[in-house]
């Protein structure tokens, strides 16, 4: 894939999960303020409800003191009676049937019976008697006496400027009577509870009455009046919708109570964000993990082109060369050809196995044998196969044995192949003469291995993929150092096959150190 259309690609999937997740957010919080807005007015409401019926009830309470007064039988100040006789002859029963329905209105006039400058209040109390009365013609006497079957007392409605006075006198008798003697607490919190719960609020709250701003006695025990979070309403208006008191109410668990409204939905969608930016992270991962291992890949077919275009070349002068009529009579010459073409088939055929064994210990195809061994015999028997290199360079190899205990339980033939590779590996990368010295020390119950060169160093990027499969240190088009990649790599996998690791330390230009750690046989 193209760099540019491949960066151009993650950067629209990354503005769009970004996006999707600024839509997600905005959305909750659309939610979450409205929630908030749907619960103020729902709290309102319910301020709105309690003043209210405070105020209706205390209304009620004067006028059932009003009933009090006319019932203890004052004498009214005029009487008058309004009625209707109805009369009907029954010739066959000989009867006479008298319906009459009188009403009885008296008229009172009350001098104020609350102190409140009021000369005197007009009220009616009306009685209404019916009858219905049967008498035989034949004994009637010209006098109808009855006893009224049904009567009742009620207050007749006041005209409106007896009401207006009388309201506007009540309201200003109220102000001087105390607030705690008005409001009950029991009735704020009864009808805050009645009016919330039919709102499906059902959450503590605190209350209180203030005069003027300050402190009543009305009010709950851990009441807090806190500036945008208490709610407010002005309670006992007079005329001109003024008040001295409010009522306040506030939700310690306000928040709380809202969030948990959308908590499931939120969850859900907190969720469902998370899985999705996994499954992005996780797939560009792999979007970038592929383009990796596409380029490494490709690096490790130039490599090998290189790798074997030498010996290839080799192989084909030499038999050339055995072709030549000149040479072909000469044994010694052919001898010294066909051994080229031997060594570098071994060559080419030694890094396709390599190729093939990493394969294997990837699907764990490959057996590996293990016994016990000792484990600087092991580097003895790896520094012969490197000496004559590292001799023919001007360079050294040293060991410093500091090891007590070393033996380990290992395969001979792929722990020295280890060994070898860390050894080569030293050579390749030196410009100068190969300088390499091998430590080895117990501690525990483990035995340390180090292989220590004044090479050319590793860059720490470099230092954390130098085990990967393939992987080579990027230098172009340039193959000054042979090798396909996979040494180190195939170092990582027998080492962790041992149960034991391998590790590097290394700086640029300074050299590298490798440390293998493996477990001892006691």
């Amino acid at each position: 894939m193209n760099k540019r259309l491949f960066i151009l690609l993650v950067l629209l999937m990354s503005l769009s999960l970004i996006g999707i997740i600024f839509i997600q957010a905005y959305y909750i919080n659309s939610i979450v303020k409205n929630e908030e807005q749907q619960f103020t007015f729902n709290v309102k409401k319910a301020l709105s409800y309690v003043s209210n019926a405070i105020e209706d009830k205390e209304y009620r309470d004067y006028f059932q003191e009003l009933e009090k007064v006319i019932a203890e039988g004052r004498q009214p100040d005029t009487t008058s009676i309004r009625g209707i006789t109805v009369y009907r002859q029954d010739d066959d029963a000989n009867e006479l049937i008298i319906y009459r329905n009188r009403i009885l209105e008296e008229n009172f006039r009350i001098p104020s019976f609350i102190d409140i400058g009021l000369n005197s209040v007009s009220i009616s109390r009306i009685f209404n008697k019916s009858e219905t009365n049967v008498y035989s013609t034949n004994t009637i006497d010209g006098s109808l006496n009855y006893a009224p079957e049904k009567s009742f007392l009620r207050i007749s409605r006041m005209t409106k400027l007896e009401k207006e006075n009388f309201e506007s006198l009540y309201r200003e008798d109220a102000k001087r009577t105390p607030i705690h003697n008005r409001v009950r607490k029991t009735q704020v919190e009864q009808l805050f509870k009645k009016k919330l719960l039919q709102d499906d609020i059902d959450i503590d709250f605190e209350y209180a009455i203030y005069d003027k701003d300050l402190a009543t006695k009305i009010q709950s025990e851990n009441f807090d009046f806190e500036y945008g979070s208490t709610f407010g309403i002005p309670i006992f208006l007079d005329y001109n919708d003024q008040s001295d008191f409010k009522l306040y109410v506030n939700f310690p668990e306000r928040r709380k109570f809202i969030l948990s409204s959308i908590i499931g939905m939120t969850l859900l969608s907190i969720i469902f964000t998370v899985i999705i930016i996994i499954a992005y992270i996780s797939a560009l991962y792999q979007l970038i993990k592929q383009r990796q291992i596409s380029q490494i890949k490709t690096d490790f077919i130039n490599n090998m082109s290189h790798e074997f275009k030498t010996p290839i070349a080799t192989i084909n002068l030499a038999l050339d060369a055995i072709r030549n009529p000149k040479i072909i009579h000469d044994e010694d010459k052919v001898k010294r050809y066909l051994k080229m073409i031997k060594e570098e088939n071994k060559r080419m055929h030694a890094q396709v196995e390599n190729v093939l064994r990493i394969s294997k210990l990837e699907k764990k195809e490959l057996n590996i044998s293990k016994e016990r061994v000792n484990l600087h015999d092991l580097i003895l028997d790896a520094i012969t196969h490197i000496q004559l290199i590292i001799e023919s360079k001007d360079g050294y190899i040293k060991t410093h044995f500091n090891a007590s205990k070393h033996s380990v339980l290992a395969n001979e033939t792929y722990f020295t192949n280890v060994i070898v590779n860390i050894l080569d590996n030293a050579v390749k990368y030196s410009d100068n003469e190969p300088k390499i010295d091998i430590y080895t020390e117990s501690i525990g119950k483990s035995v340390i291995l180090k292989i220590k060169d004044r090479g050319n160093g590793m860059t720490k990027s470099v230092q954390k993929k130098v085990f990967e499969k393939f992987y080579r240190e990027h230098t172009g088009n340039i193959h000054n150092v042979k090798g396909h990649g996979l040494g180190l790599a195939y170092v990582k996998r027998i080492v962790d096959d041992h149960q034991g690791y391998v590790t590097v330390e290394s700086e640029k230009g300074k050299g590298s150190t490798f440390t293998i750690k493996l477990p001892l046989i006691t």
